[in-house]
């Protein structure tokens, strides 16, 4: 079996589960996020989303885009990606199947961090950037308190037979970032997701979770964003 049907299947079996926790508690307070970092530069844009999963990001950005397309390698992702009206095709991070300069913005979260070929992932997401346009591409980051959270526990459920220690993953720091992002592009800033958050349970939890949101979305964009579980890179592609 290639990497990329290993992949395929690890995420075809997670889609049965994903969004049993999504929308609400830890991993809807991920989605505002990420979606608030996303919504400025998407909206009235042409957006591609890199990854796109059962699409629950791509729709909210469909409702402030121009065009909203998403690709995933996984067609039980994209199956329920479309019961959502989504446009979306069935493609790797590595092989996008547009031509150049089609796109405005073209994002990626929790994505980038599974696919060992990255570098020609983030070429391939700059190609098909227009120029000026603007790349926001999503890494793990060891400097984080969530590193430290998967480091020390034990590899999460997705479904009934797998954990995910099944798939790759790797964490960059911001430096190795810098020195990752493709010739015709710049890295002008980083936005952090999850700068305080100890572990998904903390935000459930009565006055602690209401204050853990709070300060997530004010570190969103502050000095304290390098220290997120999941730092954004915002790169654009020189005009």
């Amino acid at each position: 079996m290639s990497r990329d049907d290993a992949t395929r299947a690890y995420y075809d079996d997670f889609s049965k589960w994903y969004e049993r926790e999504r929308g609400r508690g830890y991993h809807g307070m991920i989605d505002d996020l990420e979606f608030e970092i996303t919504s400025p530069y998407a909206r009235g844009k042409r957006c591609l989303e890199v990854g796109c999963g059962t699409g629950l990001i791509l729709e909210r950005v469909a409702g402030v885009a121009s065009e909203a397309v998403g690709i995933d390698l996984s067609p039980g992702m994209l199956e329920k990606a479309r019961e959502r009206g989504l446009t979306v095709h069935e493609a790797p991070a590595t092989k996008l199947p547009f031509d150049d300069g089609c796109f405005d913005v073209v994002y990626s979260f929790k994505v980038l961090a599974h696919v060992p070929e990255i570098e020609t992932a983030l070429a391939e997401m700059v190609r098909v950037c227009v120029p000026g346009g603007t790349i926001l591409a999503e890494f793990y980051n060891p400097y984080s308190l969530r590193y430290l959270a998967k480091t020390l526990g034990p590899a999460q459920k997705v479904s009934e037979t797998r954990t995910e220690a099944a798939v790759y993953t790797r964490f960059d720091p911001p430096s190795r970032i810098r020195a990752m992002v493709p010739r015709g592009a710049r890295l002008v800033d980083f936005h952090g997701v999850r700068v305080f958050t100890p572990t998904a349970r903390a935000v459930t939890l009565p006055v602690l979770g209401t204050l853990l949101q709070r300060a997530e979305h004010l570190a969103l964009r502050s000095p304290l964003a390098r220290l997120g579980g999941f730092l954004v890179a915002v790169i654009r592609r020189d005009a």
